[in-house]
């Protein structure tokens, strides 16, 4: 098997840091984008990663380097669409199907404002096809123009402008516009995650390593990965040394994640971490601690026991 040489290594390394400070400006709206047209922030946070990935390798190949942010949003939406049709069992409206009905759009521009469409819940935009959660997403949540969306998504302006209309009129027509949240009445945290939380909580670092599966993963996202009891053991260290950190049980896009407060006076999470247990045992971890942009949409439901 043969290795890679350390000069070598360095040098790819050294030039994967420069591309992620190259994009650093642009990925917390690449997430905004992808988690409104996933319905999730954990699943949206996994296509900016294809992206970067895509971009990383397609970047030796291009003769000239083209404007960063609207090349990386045509990536970004190529690779949610993939992922809607890998995932996704029902599609929906194609893109290429938008129908082309300006007369239909005039004054949509007024139709739902861009501070409601930041509001909407990030689910509940999947109940848009594609060809309208795009361009809805793409124009009242990051602010672009009708030209550049129809430029991004390979839509002619009036497809847009219709795409536009339906878009924010089921929006606003079935009422989702983000309510309170109900402060999580009627959830309950798993056995296993309640263990988890309380036994980080207590610093006992022994029990929360004896909770590991011998096939235990690790995704520190977009920073590295480890496999296996003994690699992901390590991991710990680094909340170890940490005072005033602590867990809290909460839900997220209906699935059970842990909170991370990191002092006991701070009232919101500033970031979570996703968990997959198999009989009792951590086989997961999927830690996004270095994306912090995550939290602001990540609309966490703490369970109070």
């Amino acid at each position: 098997m043969s290795t890679v040489e350390p000069s070598l290594l360095s040098e790819i390394q050294s030039s994967r840091q420069q591309f992620l400070a190259l994009v650093a400006n642009v990925r917390p709206d690449l997430h905004r984008y992808c988690t409104r047209m996933t319905g999730s922030v954990s699943d949206g946070e996994d296509v900016v990663q294809e992206t970067l990935a895509r971009a990383y390798y397609a970047l030796p190949e291009l003769h000239s380097v083209p404007p960063l942010r609207s090349w990386l949003f045509r990536i970004a939406h190529n690779a949610a669409l993939d992922h809607l049709r890998r995932y996704e069992r029902r599609m929906g409206q194609p893109l290429d199907d938008a129908p082309e009905l300006a007369d239909q759009a005039r004054g949509a521009e007024d139709a739902l404002s861009g501070q409601q469409a930041v509001q909407v819940a990030v689910a509940r935009f999947r109940q848009l096809p594609p060809a309208q959660r795009s361009c809805v997403v793409l124009k009242d949540v990051l602010g672009h123009s009708v030209d550049e969306i129809a430029a991004l998504v390979g839509l002619s302006i009036p497809a847009v402008k219709a795409a536009l209309h339906r878009g924010r009129e089921t929006l606003r027509r079935t009422g989702e516009i983000a309510a309170p949240d109900a402060g999580g009445a009627g959830l309950t945290s798993s056995p296993a995650i309640s263990r988890y939380v309380a036994l980080f909580n207590a610093h006992d670092w022994d029990g929360v390593r004896e909770m590991l599966a011998d096939d235990v993963r690790l995704d520190l996202v977009s920073r590295s990965r480890r496999n296996g009891r003994e690699e992901v053991g390590g991991y710990f260290r680094n909340y170890e040394t940490l005072g005033g950190w602590h867990l809290a049980p909460a839900w997220l896009d209906g699935r059970e994640v842990v909170a991370v407060f990191r002092s006991e006076n701070e009232s919101a999470p500033a970031y979570f971490i996703e968990l997959s247990f198999r009989d009792g045992r951590l086989t997961f971890i999927k830690d996004f601690r270095y994306v912090p942009y995550i939290a602001a949409d990540a609309r966490l439901v703490l369970h109070h026991a």
